[in-house]
Formats: C-alpha cells, sequence, structure tokens
C-alpha cells in the first residue's frame, strides 16, 4: 500500500495527539521499568548521556509540560546557563533536568517517570492557544544544529515530545542491546515524522521504510528512491546518524 504524503494526517490536539501521547509514555515506562543493574548506566547514542541520565531528562521534561509555571522555571534556568553549554538554552535546560534528578535512584526514576506521565500529557494538550500560536528561536549550536532555526509551541507540544520520548525508547533499547515490539503506534510516529520531513523540502521522492512501523510514502513523481528501516530513518532525521541527500533534511525530535 503506498500513502500519498497529502494523505497523511499531522498528529495535533484536535487529531490523536493525547492517545499517541499517552501509548508513548505507556511502552516507554515499560521498557525502563525492566531494565536491570548495569544497563542503568549503559551509554546512548546522545553523547554525554547514559540511560540514567536520559530518564532524568524524561522525567525533567515531563514535570516541565505538567505546569507551566515549572516550563518557565527552567527555560529561564536554561537562558541562564546557555553560556556554558555553547549558547544552546535547550542544552542547558536538558542539563540542568539530568542534575536535578541525578541522586534518584533507578526505582525512583521509574515510580517519577510513571508519575509525571499522564500529567505532562495533560498540561501539553491544555496548552492556550496564545501559547500554542508562538514561534520560538531556537539554537544553531549544540544537539540543535542543523534543525530549523523556529518551532511553534503547538507544534512542540501535539507532535515533537510525543517523538522526542518515542526516539528516546530507542535510544535506551539500543543502548542495552534490546530489540523492541513496534506497534500501529509506532507506525503513526513514523508517519507524522515522514509527512512533516515530505512538507519541509517539498521535493519529489519515493520512501519505502520497512520494519512494523514503516510503509510507502510518496510525493510528487520522479524523485528521489530511498529504502531503508523506519526506526533508522528517524534516527537520520534527528540527527544520530548521518543522512544525504533529502535525508539530510532534519526534523524536531
Amino acid at each position: 500500500m503506498t500513502t500519498l504524503i497529502q494523505d497523511i494526517r499531522p498528529i495535533t490536539r484536535k487529531s490523536d495527539a493525547r492517545e499517541v501521547a499517552l501509548s508513548v509514555y505507556d511502552d516507554l515506562i515499560s521498557l525502563v521499568a525492566s531494565l536491570e543493574g548495569s544497563e542503568w548506566s549503559a551509554q546512548t547514542d546522545c553523547p554525554g548521556w547514559d540511560v540514567s541520565d536520559m530518564v532524568g531528562h524524561l522525567i525533567g521534561m515531563g514535570e516541565a509540560c505538567a505546569s507551566m509555571r515549572e516550563m518557565v522555571r527552567q527555560q529561564v534556568g536554561g537562558r541562564l546557563h546557555a553560556s556554558e553549554y555553547n549558547g544552546n538554552p535547550l542544552d542547558a535546560m536538558n542539563a540542568r533536568q539530568i542534575e536535578k534528578h541525578a541522586s534518584l535512584t533507578p526505582a525512583e526514576r521509574v515510580s517519577a517517570l510513571k508519575a509525571v506521565a499522564t500529567d505532562a500529557v495533560r498540561g501539553r494538550m491544555a496548552t492556550p492557544s496564545l501559547i500554542r500560536a508562538v514561534s520560538i528561536s531556537v539554537a544553531s549550536t549544540g544537539s540543535t544544529a542543523g534543525f530549523p532555526s523556529k518551532a511553534k509551541m503547538g507544534h512542540l507540544m501535539d507532535s515533537v515530545l510525543t517523538r522526542d520520548a518515542w526516539l528516546h525508547r530507542i535510544d535506551i533499547a539500543r543502548a542495552i542491546g534490546r530489540g523492541l515490539e513496534l506497534s500501529e503506534v509506532d507506525a503513526r510516529v513514523v508517519a507524522d515524522v515522514v509527512g512533516e520531513w515530505a512538507r519541509v523540502h517539498s521535493a519529489p521522492f519515493e520512501l519505502v521504510l520497512g520494519g512494523p512501523a514503516g510503509g510507502k510514502f510518496v510525493q510528487g513523481e520522479g524523485g528521489e528512491r530511498i529504502e531503508m528501516d523506519a526506526v533508522e530513518f528517524c534516527r537520520v532525521l534527528s540527527g544520530r546518524a548521518h543522512g544525504d541527500g533529502l535525508l539530510a533534511t532534519k526534523v524536531w525530535f
């Protein structure tokens, strides 16, 4: 079955953003709850982060999404410490999330992630329309180098933060050498990524993504043909792996 890009419905709170986000958190929590011993110290694809750090970041981001006051507090802290992270306030914010939760035991990390997940999704979906319409500037240094220079808050809340949790589940599984059973929810996330990627570069292509989360996607005629694994496609677009041609176009994760 071939999916035309114009037929991909973006993930928004008017469609299925809440349901997809909750399902992604459920899958993430199941993986994190199964971690044992040295798996917590396994290095991930995110430079300088082990699994424990990554979960600390996920807890911190969940806390920010659950409370507008906490979100503002973290953003202010990120701006104040941006100079320590090559001028990137998001990298500074993420680092401080990790620092805040550094003393938690593995069991406490699991409990904290479980406790914040539902409230994080509720907070994101309740973001006021005026805030959702705001576009924020993104640093061209550090972890966001090469990404679009602007991001709309509504898109971040509806889709990007779900992708962040989704791909960190992939990161953790790769770090500890585990396979994952992918579902329709994973395929929904991948399709949403494909749709945004296609709209950003607007060039014709034929994309064949393998695996349970994949599919065949087409935009226009006579364009570049790309065939690869669906998860690897998302890793490339997130900057975790190298991509040439149309695959050099990054989208937000």
